[in-house]
């Protein structure tokens, strides 16, 4: 199966599976999709959100994205559950 969160050139079929997948998400729970940077380290990009953080490392980048996560909502409105979703990117020959 081919994961097409995070993906800015989407096929009509994965906008529909970014659709479904964010029209699952409830109020108690916020997705990030995660992939390497071109720099170096990782970045992550909530879905149906205006959040974007990165880091060297994953462990870092946790952390990075609960403080995220934490500025952009109010204590009342924030959610429970973050779900980072990791996407690799590779390319084959045909």
């Amino acid at each position: 199966m081919v994961s097409c969160v995070g993906r800015l050139r989407a096929t009509s079929g994965c906008a529909a599976e970014l659709s479904n997948i964010i029209a699952d998400m409830n109020d108690s729970e916020i997705i990030l999709s995660v992939q390497a940077s071109p720099e170096g380290g990782y970045e992550a990009r909530a879905l149906g959100h205006a959040i974007f953080t990165q880091a060297e490392t994953i462990e870092e980048l946790k952390t990075m994205v609960r403080d995220a996560v934490q500025c952009h909502f109010d204590d009342h409105t924030a959610p429970s559950v973050i779900r980072l979703h990791l996407v690799k990117d590779e390319v084959i020959s045909a």
